[in-house]
């Protein structure tokens, strides 16, 4: 790509979308990475469409009266969140495998579905001996 499209792409970027920065187990970064490219999805694309769901849970729930509950339990329950939404993934790479006719079920697709699944439980199991 020349300089003149980077720069153009570059000030389209700026005005469209907003950059967040965010620093993350070393370990989590690079299962999350790989369980993307498994899934042919990019990392940015996930965790937007992840953030957009969070916020329409969020904004639906009622306010608490008095916010009584710890950082700690915060931390916990979005920990939890964050399981139940990867179960959901690894039980939708589960089914897609489920899926594969038997004539290639020793086909790359169906091996890296198998992958995907394995490494999405490796996530979950992290995430589960964070809390």
């Amino acid at each position: 790509m020349s300089s003149a499209a980077n720069r153009a792409k570059t000030k389209w970027n700026a005005e469209h979308y907003k950059q967040i920065k965010v620093f993350v187990d070393p370990i989590i970064a690079a299962a999350f990475k790989t369980a993307c490219a498994r899934a042919g999805c990019s990392m940015a694309g996930e965790l937007s469409r992840l953030m957009a769901e969070y916020s329409a849970a969020v904004k639906e729930r009622k306010p608490a009266a008095v916010d009584t509950v710890s950082t700690r339990s915060k931390r916990h329950k979005a920990v939890n969140s964050l399981i139940v939404q990867m179960e959901q993934i690894r039980n939708a790479e589960e089914n897609y495998q489920s899926n594969i006719p038997d004539n290639l079920r020793n086909s790359s697709r169906n091996e890296a579905a198998e992958q995907s699944i394995s490494i999405m439980d490796d996530v979950i199991e992290l995430l589960g001996e964070i809390y």
